[in-house]
């Protein structure tokens, strides 16, 4: 039942099995169940089985009574003899309360849902859709995902709602669908700003009508562009969780500091600082969706870096800056496909990014700078080792060996060696005060 059959119905591969039991009492599914693997209960009464080593949950029917705010406050009572129309009913859309009986070998249909899958149509099956309001944001990213259009009267359901009795800590899982498994995510985006759930999202709201100069952004405002950006980033996921989840951050929130910045100089909307801008909105939105604070940081940088990729292909730039930039956003590789869907965001102009992401890649990759920061040749066991004491001074001369590779003065661990030797023995403007028991 549920989204495993939508998927196999679209064609889809089919990871994970939601299986619903009719006519067992628990004590029985338990049993057999237990004769097949270990079974874990989850929750309280709520009738639901992980199988241990298999990736199926077995469940029960049940009937769900709200009796709080909170979206745990449920009074529950399990039904094994529940007509299969009344199960389908607690569900969210119609499309996910299409059952497959495995015996019969055939889709049971008790809402409607074969029409609007066919259709593409997200249709809530019941008044008890309004018991979570998670499901407005499960409705963002099916959107995305199916795609599909959304019908009048869920639309106006979803209106009604709001997150205000959600923990926040279900708000990413939403989110993460919409970025790793969204076909077209503007579609998802869209749908918030419809039914007015982007004003719980202040960083992306703040877009909305935010102009940019038609001469670079025909495509619109900085909510269009974005909406554009993330369609791009999704025709180009390569399948590492990580990695995508970190690129189609940065590109959703790559531009939030434009609404703080934008302005008209010599008759001309301008942006000047964005990139800097953004990383509050940035972090903010984040932190609001529990994105995990170790995938911000990587995501902080690649927002504050997006604009250099562009700069520095067009001054053809040296060794050093290329060395500056890894430095500066932590992945290379991750900041170019960034800058990629960047580029690509601005339909009607001829995307010059590619050449660009091109000519970085091979730099980079020849610089040996594509996933990681340069790391520093010299250490501070190489002047300890010759006399100097911890301390500001060390230091200073440790950033200024740093500074010195970056340029290209050395670039292995030989040449780093004798540019010490000749910097110590005084053949350099820069002399550190050495330490009081040099002597010694």
């Amino acid at each position: 039942m549920g989204g495993c059959v939508r998927s196999g119905l679209l064609g889809e591969s089919v990871k994970d099995f939601d299986l619903e039991v009719f006519g067992l009492p628990p004590e029985t599914l338990e049993s057999v169940l237990e004769s097949m693997a270990k079974a874990k209960r989850v929750g309280k009464a709520f009738g639901i089985y992980k199988l241990e080593g298999w990736p199926i949950d077995v469940g029960l029917p049940r009937r769900e009574r709200k009796s709080g705010s909170g979206h745990r406050d449920f009074e529950i009572d399990i039904d094994p003899a529940m007509p299969i129309e009344e199960a389908a009913r607690r569900r969210d859309f119609t499309m996910n309360a299409l059952y497959y009986d495995i015996r019969a070998q055939q889709v049971r249909d008790p809402l409607g849902g074969l029409a609007d899958l066919e259709n593409r149509i997200l249709r809530h099956c019941s008044p008890r859709f309004a018991e979570d309001p998670l499901r407005v944001l499960r409705g963002m990213q099916l959107t995305a995902r199916i795609p599909a259009t959304v019908a009048d009267e869920t639309m106006e359901l979803c209106r009604q709602l709001d997150p205000g009795s959600l923990s926040p800590e279900r708000f990413f899982g939403e989110w993460e669908k919409l970025i790793l498994l969204g076909k077209s995510p503007s579609i998802g985006l869209d749908f918030l700003k419809t039914c007015s759930w982007i004003r719980f999202f202040p960083g992306l709201h703040a877009m909305i009508g935010c102009e940019q100069d038609p001469q670079w952004h025909p495509e619109g405002d900085v909510w269009d562009h974005t909406l554009h950006c993330m369609d791009a980033f999704a025709d180009r996921r390569t399948g590492n969780r990580e990695d995508d989840l970190a690129v189609g951050l940065a590109v959703l929130c790559h531009d939030m500091g434009k609404p703080l910045t934008s302005g008209k100089h010599e008759g001309k909307i301008r942006s000047h600082g964005h990139e800097s801008a953004g990383l509050k909105p940035a972090r903010l939105f984040m932190e609001q969706l529990r994105v995990s604070g170790r995938l911000i940081e990587i995501v902080l940088p690649l927002i504050k870096c997006h604009m250099r990729p562009g700069v520095l292909y067009a001054q053809k730039s040296s060794a050093s800056a290329i060395r500056r930039l890894a430095r500066d956003c932590g992945r290379m590789d991750l900041l170019l496909r960034v800058f990629r869907a960047d580029s690509a965001g601005r339909p009607p102009l001829l995307d010059e990014g590619e050449k660009a992401v091109q000519w970085l890649t091979t730099r980079a990759s020849e610089l040996e700078v594509s996933r990681t920061r340069p790391k520093a040749i010299l250490r501070g066991t190489d002047l300890l080792e010759r006399g100097w004491h911890s301390g500001p001074e060390l230091g200073k001369f440790l950033n200024a060996a740093y500074e010195a590779q970056l340029d290209g003065a050395f670039t292995s661990r030989e040449e780093a060696m004798q540019w010490l030797e000749n910097h110590i023995d005084g053949k350099s403007s820069f002399k550190p005060t050495q330490p009081a028991d040099a002597e010694s």
